[in-house]
């Protein structure tokens, strides 16, 4: 989108407040519908950021792909559990839990060390992307498939991985 650079920064902090907020939902709410809600509201503010740095094909992959079929699989999936695993008592404190948020600050910890040392305006990138915008010989969308059978090839191999994971651990759920 065309907007001017104050409107743009507005847009772009208002969306990362949305991203932040839901996100906590994800993980703070303690009713897995809600949370799944949560992480709904989280990837459409991705697919909103996605418009908003012009982006409009991977914004809309990003709606049909993860808003229009993944969390519509987790929340089928928490629907078909059973009301019963999450009704222990919320008090307790299990190895499980300290393990659990032991390995989630530590990846925590070390994407934000990642992040900081990372330089994100390298010549490589800026370079990659001028070609792609400078080629006029091809449409845009065999542009798309060239650059997703080989320069993105792994990225949507794992992506299918995780709808594939996704899958089956709905039909695992449903068939119980």
């Amino acid at each position: 989108m065309d907007l001017p650079g104050p409107i743009h920064d507005f847009l772009f902090i208002f969306l990362g407040f949305g991203l932040l907020l839901g996100g906590l939902g994800v993980v703070l709410l303690s009713n897995p519908i809600f949370s799944a809600f949560s992480l709904g509201f989280v990837l459409v503010c991705i697919s909103l950021l996605y418009i908003l740095s012009n982006s409009h094909f991977v914004a809309a992959a990003q709606l049909l792909i993860y808003v229009g079929a993944i969390n519509i699989l987790i929340i089928f999936a928490v629907m078909f559990m059973n009301g019963s695993e999450y009704s222990r008592d919320s008090n307790l404190w299990t190895v499980g839990d300290g393990i659990t948020s032991l390995v989630c600050t530590s990846i925590f910890l070390s994407l934000i060390t990642t992040i900081l040392d990372t330089s994100w305006y390298g010549v490589i990138w800026t370079t990659r992307l001028n070609q792609i915008v400078e080629q006029d010989l091809i449409s845009n969308s065999q542009q798309i498939g060239i650059h997703l059978s080989t320069d993105f090839f792994l990225p949507f191999e794992l992506i299918s991985l995780i709808l594939l994971v996704a899958l089956i651990g709905a039909i695992a759920v449903a068939r119980q």
